[in-house]
């Protein structure tokens, strides 16, 4: 298996973090690589949840949770990997409280497709456009954060007196 794990501090609180994580299918709002989320399940978001994350190259697969804490992350598990060389992969996202802000920790743990020569590319390769693609996902996070912490701030500041 191969193991990558990025993490980012982002100035806010876990609530406010797991806010959009929590709308589990809408991830596209921040995640600029998925193009299109198809909802497979319906109900509220939790164990069991499933999507399907299109990709702007045709490819696609399912991501089904497996483990769901409120404020603290999830777990998925991925299935269907259309035209991707990945198999047996798992993700999560964990959310750790850093004073008055937060560490979201984002990692995935996959196998390859096509035996050794399958595994020096996911070594090499996928690798490294995986992690670029994890630090994107939590780039686009932080900035959904703050300009939905921006939003509540001035729907709630008070109106300007005009003269």
């Amino acid at each position: 298996m191969i193991h990558i794990e990025r993490n980012l501090i982002i100035d806010a609180t876990p609530e406010a973090v797991w806010e959009p994580l929590s709308r589990y299918m809408e991830i596209d709002k921040f995640c600029t690589g998925i193009s299109k989320v198809d909802a497979l399940t319906t109900g509220e978001d939790g164990v069991g949840s499933k999507r399907r994350n299109n990709f702007p190259n045709g490819s696609s697969l399912i991501e089904e949770v497996t483990e769901w804490t409120v404020n603290r992350g999830y777990i998925v598990r991925m299935s269907e990997m259309v035209g991707l060389p990945m198999k047996d992969t798992t993700a999560f996202i964990r959310l750790e409280s850093v004073g008055s802000k937060t560490r979201v920790v984002w990692g995935m743990d996959f196998g390859m497709k096509n035996g050794p020569l399958g595994w020096l590319m996911g070594q090499t390769m996928l690798r490294f456009f995986m992690g670029k693609t994890i630090n994107s996902n939590l780039e686009g996070l932080a900035a959904l954060v703050k300009n939905n912490s921006a939003s509540n701030v001035s729907s709630i500041a008070p109106q300007a007196k005009r003269a």
